[in-house]
């Protein structure tokens, strides 16, 4: 059984189809096996039931796989490694993390406050924690280069509350818990966020699903580093701490295939199985522990189920008839939920009532007795024992499925609750109940002088549990989390590697993509720096161009190249190597974003800068992954993210889901991503170079930057239509580029008296502009300016920039946007183009005092021909010329008629007349 309704009969794929024709022999053979245990424990055991098995394929005997085992504890009592901690001490400081995580909560959820904030998910998951933090998680000292740990965001209160034992935290900042700006400086942000904390927060997790899938990546990327020979990452582990609900997120589940096939044994997933989603049971009337032991198993994993604590080993160990282990096996989640959230008289009526077995094996218990029968996740021997077997597993990535109880030791209104996650504050009777239970030296007195004020415990940096706390993690060096942003020295590429980009492409014609590619190729072989770029391409680089990469840079794959590729004698021939430099995730936008955090974020937590260029497909990037990007951004990725084949019209032949006419409006709400709309190779070669200063240059090895914030992603939107890519002009304005504009053809000479007009156009839309300006010159007598706008997102944000400075400084010299300044003495209207929606030229309206007006792609894209589909959305040159006249008609500076004129000359309501854009170009 993986899942479903279905809650009995736990391994009846093994039996229940086929006859029993001789009991008595099948029970001879059961009782030999039963001996082989009791004489040689379970490890012999297991050697030979799998030897038995591997034969009986040999043979053809047809034995199904079983993916799901009983609901019982993967590790035999006799298998468990001996806990090597003094548990006194541990249980002791866990119980003041565990009261001061929910003091911590309460207080800020006074009427005053009310941020609120979550209890319930770190006590019922202290132990899972702390037997990490005591034995396994090792810190950036150890030798190894310290593990990863992605921590589940709804225990934030934990961390923060084993930093105030660790010293790191104060009193003070523990009350700043979710007031990031009424008390900065003493503030906590509510989940794992490392730009909110930078030297606190690794990984952002709270987003539900983006953690385990950026875990697997940041697993892959140890490797990567460790095989290309840039870092020794051999020892280093990766933890995800996971919740049993949030593994119904598609992005928890779809790309755990990856670990399995990369054989990722340094990773390790931990779900929290509490059994308990925000609303209700994950699995009401199934058992998710199941389901997610035959899913993992089934992509791959080891699997490691951690049920039942210690006081359960005496009650199976007398189960010789199996009822127990068959009442286990056939209780639905729901019923388990409802225990925790009774009383032990009601689990000995409803439980172990069901079969006369299972009652009299605890005739002899009491309530209580009944009652402390723990769940294996809260057990630290058991969970101690799953880590150790995991960090010793080779060959694959290991998954411990560990039974919990949400809200554990809060008191019977938050246990097992279904509105425990919601519930943020404690009655007096839960503040009493809950010191008792954890046995904190607070008295009645301090608990009743203010109800929202409970006081925080430490016994004080001298008390020895303290001291052994400290000791444990000086051993696994150091404190966690930490994230340190300094790393290693970046020699940027040297000028000359961005000739090609300059020099234009000459008698022949070339994408914007292709003039990226030849730049992005002669970075690659920068001998300082070409070893820290790594291209990430989802399953389109011949598209791109990038197939020139594959003989030389290699796709990356441990396993190497052990097959006989088809293409092996074509000079662009497919190559995989464990050294390889290129990413190639596959059909896999989510993975290439992963992995493209993991990378562009490699300079803190590896301290080894590497720079990813993630080259997508149209708009398969910001509106496919744009959570992603956004946790790139929380996480402080710093890389290029290339959307190539842009645009709603460059794209012919794919239709309405491949047009792009948004993604740079998309990307504007992400505050890290600056986007740019380039042009020309030249414009391209000054951006990336600008992009690598930002995020390497000056003093960035100490993970400052004075002049702005070096935690940036650039994006660049690329054509795959091919143009004739001028060389760069020698008096260029390169600041203006930059910045987001500048002037490439001043209006023509001629009469001073002749109307004027300023045509601004980004991306594959300045020919159009140029050639619009020709004709309004030439058969209008119109004087146009064009104008190339790099970026039309980073000029709205230097006008938002000048607005808020205005408003602010009230009385001072108020500030002039840059777009503003540009345009300054260019008279006449503005006509503002590009391949995207009017939207995003739209962003800069408020700021030009001229008239303004957009042209652009609004609506659903199509397949049809370049020429057909620009003249459909008028924004091709026709309709540029004809819009100007519109507009200085309205100024009456050209005859009225001649917008209408201009409309029946160029036939502007007829698809098939449209000339603007050529034929093909996949690249």
């Amino acid at each position: 059984m993986a899942a479903g309704e279905e809650t009995s009969h736990i391994l009846s794929g093994l039996t229940a189809q086929l006859p029993d024709r001789d009991p008595e022999e099948t029970a001879e053979w059961i009782e030999s096996l039963d001996a082989l245990i009791a004489e040689q424990g379970t490890e012999r055991a297991q050697f030979i039931m799998r030897s038995l098995l591997q034969r009986a394929g040999a043979r053809s005997v047809g034995v199904p796989m079983v993916t799901t085992t009983d609901y019982v504890n993967t590790i035999p009592v006799d298998q468990e490694a001996e806990f090597p901690g003094n548990e006194e001490f541990e249980r002791r400081y866990r119980a003041y993390m565990r009261w001061n995580a929910a003091v911590m909560v309460h207080r800020a959820q006074r009427s005053d406050i009310g941020v609120g904030g979550h209890i319930s998910t770190y006590a019922g998951a202290a132990t899972l924690y702390e037997v990490g933090f005591n034995h396994f998680f090792r810190g950036k000292d150890h030798p190894s280069g310290g593990d990863q740990v992605f921590f589940q965001g709804h225990a934030s209160p934990g961390m923060y509350a084993r930093a105030f034992m660790e010293g790191r935290l104060s009193e003070e900042d523990l009350d700043g818990f979710r007031q990031e700006k009424s008390k900065e400086g003493h503030a906590l942000s509510s989940y794992p966020h490392p730009r909110l904390m930078p030297g606190f927060w690794e990984f952002p997790t709270v987003s539900m699903g983006i953690g385990p899938m950026n875990a697997i990546y940041q697993a892959q990327s140890n490797r990567y580093l460790h095989n290309r020979g840039i870092k020794d990452t051999s020892d280093q582990q990766v933890w995800a701490f996971l919740g049993d609900g949030e593994m119904d997120e598609p992005e928890s589940r779809g790309l755990l295939q990856l670990a399995a096939n990369e054989n990722l044994d340094n990773l390790n997933f931990v779900i929290n199985c509490n059994l308990q989603r925000l609303d209700g049971p994950v699995r009401g009337n199934g058992k998710i522990m199941q389901e997610l032991e035959a899913f993992f198993r089934g992509a791959g994993w080891n699997v490691i189920k951690v049920v039942w604590g210690r006081e359960w080993d005496s009650l199976l160990e007398a189960d010789h008839d199996g009822a127990l282990v068959k009442l286990m096996n056939e209780t639905a989640d729901g019923d388990y939920q409802t225990y925790k959230a009774e009383s032990g008289g009601f689990v000995r009526e409803h439980f172990f009532g069901r079969t006369p077995q299972t009652k009299d094996m605890v005739a002899d218990l009491s309530d209580e007795q009944i009652w402390n029968l723990k769940r294996g996740g809260h057990d630290y021997r058991k969970v101690y024992a799953a880590y150790k077997a995991a960090t010793e597993f080779k060959g694959k990535p290991t998954v411990i499925l560990a039974k919990t109880v949400k809200g554990y030791g809060l008191g019977p209104h938050f246990e097992g609750r279904n509105a425990t996650h919601q519930m943020k504050k404690l009655t007096m009777e839960d503040l009493k109940a809950f010191r008792d239970h954890l046995r904190i030296p607070i008295s009645d007195e301090q608990l009743d002088a203010d109800l929202y004020r409970p006081p925080y415990y430490h016994p004080g940096m001298d008390a020895p549990e303290i001291q052994y706390l400290m000791e444990r993690r000086k051993a696994l060096g150091g404190f966690l989390p930490e994230r340190r942003p300094g790393h290693t020295p970046v020699t940027l590429p040297e000028a000359k590697s961005y000739d090609i980009a300059k020099r234009g492409s000459g008698k022949q014609q070339a994408a914007t993509t292709m003039a990226f590619v030849r730049l992005l190729k002669d970075l690659m072989r920068d001998k300082n720096f070409g070893h820290r770029l790594v291209p990430v391409v989802p399953d389109e680089s011949r598209t791109f161009g990038m197939d020139a990469f594959f003989p030389t840079a290699k796709i990356y794959n441990p396993k190497g190249q052990n097959y006989l590729s088809v293409d092996r004698d074509l000079v662009l021939a497919y190559k995989e190597s464990p050294a390889g430099q290129l990413i190639h995730p596959g059909i896999n936008e989510a993975g290439a974003v992963a992995a493209f955090t993991a990378a562009g974020t490699s300079y803190a937590t590896h301290g080894e800068p590497l720079v990813p260029i993630y080259v997508f497909y149209s708009m398969f990037g910001f509106q496919r992954t744009g959570d992603s990007f956004w946790a790139a951004a929380d996480q402080m990725t710093r890389g290029f993210i290339i959307g190539a084949t842009a645009g709603r019209t460059t794209l012919t032949g794919e239709g309405l889901q491949h047009a792009d006419g948004h993604s740079p409006l998309l990307a504007s709400t992400n505050p890290a991503v600056r986007t740019y709309d380039p042009a020309y190779g030249y414009e391209i070669g000054h951006i990336i170079r600008h992009g690598l200063e930002q995020m390497y240059g000056d003093d960035s090895t100490q993970g400052i930057k004075t002049a702005s914030d070096q935690n940036v992603m650039y994006y660049l939107t690329v054509y795959n239509e091919p143009i004739t890519q001028p060389a760069e002009p020698a008096d260029l304005d390169i600041n203006g580029l930059l910045k987001g504009i500048y002037q490439l053809a001043p209006a023509p000479e001629g009469d001073t008296n002749r109307p004027t007009a300023q045509i601004l156009a980004s991306g594959v839309s300045v020919p159009w502009a140029l050639e619009a300006a020709r004709i309004l010159n030439e058969d209008w007598g119109v004087a146009a300016a064009v104008w190339s706008v790099t970026s039309w997102n980073e000029l709205r944000r230097d006008g938002l920039a000048a607005e808020e400075h205005a408003f602010l400084n009230p009385g001072q010299e108020t500030p002039t946007p840059f777009i503003t300044k540009q345009l300054h003495g260019h008279n006449g209207p503005v006509i503002a183009v590009s391949d995207y929606m009017k939207a995003i030229p739209d962003q800069i309206r408020q700021y030009i005092p001229n008239d303004f007006a957009s042209l652009g792609a609004d609506g659903f894209g199509f397949s049809d021909t370049r020429q057909a589909a620009r003249r459909y959305f008028k924004n091709d040159t026709h309709s540029i010329v004809t819009k100007t006249l519109q507009m200085l008609a309205a100024r009456g500076e050209v005859e009225e008629g001649a917008p209408s004129y201009a409309i029946d000359r160029y036939k502007l309501l007829d698809v098939n007349a449209g000339t603007t854009g050529g034929a093909g170009g996949d690249a």
